[in-house]
């Protein structure tokens, strides 16, 4: 692997690019791949055994271009997928986004309880609730499927009284009024744990409060990846000087295995820019 090599990053489909924005903000030098597999979409309501081969074959694509590093932008293909990449891929440097989103709940909360909201499969699969208990044994963790949420992020329905009405059915009976009289701990700090989520973020703080920490694992996950490249040896030379200001920005490639204009439309919402279809490569898994 060399430092001028791209960093591959992949997704179900759109929402791994919020965490490929915090990626740019963090290494702005570094080169990137995204994959948005949309013509599987969603990972988060498909079996195990599917998401583990779904992000085999990803990550495949991705290593046969090059990349010096693997970025599971998905968190039901992090909770699930990630312990076979490791093995799969050896000495390639592989993050998901459960174990900095994790560590980022820890560092948020006062209690030790914690919510964390995602897929299906992301729940069902426990790798947010396993990743906190190591760190704190004494923690208690929630975990609350909001499907509902991708669909909302997906059609740009991030405000308004059907996004509400939704945050308000799943996260009222965790965060609302009628929870109080029984006495029961109620979580002071929310995992976003799908990276579709982060767009319904002003929605879902009108629902849980100004004193719940809501937490976005994007932005730990940048940082993961750049003190892991770091420590490999494998920043570009423009972010091994610290505070370079200087030389290549950082630049990516945009593929997808399906619906390349709705990839582009839909994707600027995730990533905080325009996304041109004629900067998105269609291809096969």
């Amino acid at each position: 692997m060399v430092a001028s090599q791209p960093i591959g990053v992949f997704d179900s489909g759109v929402g791994g690019l919020t965490v490929l924005g915090a990626l740019h903000a963090e290494l702005p030098h570094e080169r990137f791949i995204y994959l948005g597999d949309t013509a599987r979409l969603p990972y988060g309501t498909k079996s195990h055994d599917t998401v583990v081969r779904y992000a085999q074959q990803a990550a495949d694509a991705l290593i046969g271009r090059g990349v010096k590093a693997l970025v599971v932008a998905c968190n039901t293909a992090s909770s699930v997928a990630l312990p076979s990449l490791r093995e799969r891929y050896g000495e390639l440097p592989v993050v998901g986004v459960v174990e900095p989103g994790a560590t980022a709940a820890l560092a948020a909360t006062r209690s030790g309880c914690i919510a964390v909201i995602g897929t299906e499969a992301t729940v069902r699969g426990g790798a947010y609730q396993r990743a906190i208990v190591q760190r704190r044994p004494d923690a208690s963790v929630i975990a609350l499927a909001c499907q509902l949420f991708v669909a909302l992020a997906e059609e740009g329905w991030t405000r308004g009284e059907v996004a509400r009405a939704t945050a308000q059915r799943y996260l009222e009976p965790l965060f609302g009024p009628a929870q109080e009289p029984s006495g029961s701990a109620r979580p002071d700090t929310l995992v976003l744990g799908c990276t579709h989520f982060p767009v319904l973020r002003a929605v879902i703080r009108e629902v849980v409060g100004e004193q719940v920490s809501i937490v976005d694992s994007a932005a730990t996950t940048a940082r993961a990846v750049h003190a892991l490249l770091r420590a490999r040896g494998l920043l570009h030379a423009n972010e091994a000087a610290l505070g370079a200001q200087s030389g290549e920005p950082a630049w990516s490639r945009f593929l997808a295995t399906d619906g390349v204009p709705r990839f582009a439309a839909i994707g600027g919402r995730f990533l905080g820019r325009d996304i041109d279809r004629q900067e998105v490569e269609l291809i096969d898994l």
